[in-house]
């Protein structure tokens, strides 16, 4: 639900408005078409009639959004390779093997070269599509390995049966 400061209102009247609902609890001012004042929730946008209305398209935007942030989360090599060996026992070079053994029968093959410059890299980010491919081949969720990402704790990679 929106905030409104109609007029006549003061420059003081306006600037306590803009402090108390902008810069105090994040809502966006936006300017009515009579010149008042409306303090936008994240949920709403200025409608075309000049009024505040529920953004349709607000879910899909913060879908998007948390997409985008959990796809630049990034660990380095060192903290992926270490919890790979503590959640399953084995390192990059055990990967390479188990990939080189198990995608060649898949419908989507792993490029090996490619996986060994990607796994010499300083930092994984967790929208590089390897993290998932080769994640699926270790047995790991997708949620797994974003939570994995988000805490850098090995645990988010055990089974739940563990």
């Amino acid at each position: 639900m929106s905030y409104k400061l109609e007029k006549p209102y003061t420059d003081k009247q306006r600037a306590d408005f803009i402090v108390l609902h902008n810069h105090n609890n994040g809502r966006k001012i936006e300017e009515g078409v009579n010149g008042e004042l409306f303090a936008l929730e994240a949920n709403e946008i200025m409608g075309s009639s000049g009024v505040p209305e529920i953004n349709p398209n607000y879910e899909a935007e913060q879908a998007a959004k948390e997409a985008e942030r959990i796809a630049m989360l990034n660990l380095t090599a060192a903290d992926v390779e270490r919890a790979i060996y503590k959640a399953k026992g084995i390192d990059f070079d055990d990967i390479v093997a188990l990939v080189e053994s198990t995608s060649q029968a898949s419908e989507n093959p792993i490029d090996i070269k490619a996986l060994k410059i990607e796994l010499k890299a300083n930092n994984f980010y967790r929208g590089n599509p390897y993290i998932d491919a080769v994640g699926t081949i270790l047995g790991f969720t997708k949620l797994q390995l974003d939570e994995f990402f988000e805490t850098n704790d090995y645990t988010k990679l055990l089974n739940n049966e563990e």
